[in-house]
């Protein structure tokens, strides 16, 4: 295919515009596509060799800008120790750690534990009444809820389930004595 432009060279350049919802297509040689301007338009340089790898790079890398490092690194008041040893070592170094790295640890711990707050564990002998205890603590909140809202149908499952649970508490006190 020759070129659209001088018609003497092989049109190694190939342009699709859509303007005004046509498709405009040319097809110029290097030489016509660099006085054109075409080529500085869309970004390219003709002088350059275009490889897949710098394609490539380019797709990846498209309107990605590196952060200017930070040239002052946030360190314990307490223990001294920066953000970059806690990142090295996996360990903070005193409590006052928590506070000063908080808004960076807080999206770490969420996502390595699940929540930012310990919780804690429940003793085992103990544990099936504490968590039922617990289950109806929350229970009756969820209650008061629906029937602040007005809905009453909910309320009165919610109320059935408490009295299930208070029951089995009652019966449990009951065979421990």
């Amino acid at each position: 295919m020759l070129c659209d432009n001088c018609k003497k060279r092989s049109a190694t350049v190939h342009i699709t515009k859509i303007i005004n919802n046509s498709k405009v297509e040319s097809h110029l040689c290097n030489e016509c596509a660099q006085e054109s301007g075409e080529m500085s338009l869309a970004g390219f340089s003709v002088d350059n060799k275009f490889s897949v790898q710098d394609f490539l790079k380019g797709m990846f890398n498209y309107g990605f800008v590196e952060a200017p490092q930070a040239k002052t690194e946030i360190a314990c008041s307490n223990c001294g120790m920066t953000y970059s040893e806690f990142s090295r070592s996996g360990k903070i170094g005193c409590s006052v750690c928590y506070s000063i790295f908080g808004e960076r640890l807080e999206p770490l711990l969420r996502r390595i534990h699940g929540s930012s707050a310990h919780t804690g564990k429940v003793p085992r002998r103990t544990g099936g009444l504490l968590e039922t205890k617990q289950r109806l603590k929350r229970l009756k909140q969820e209650l008061e809820r629906h029937i602040s809202r007005e809905e009453y149908e909910l309320a009165a499952k919610v109320r059935d389930e408490v009295r299930s649970i208070e029951k089995m508490i009652s019966e449990h006190s009951k065979e421990q004595e």
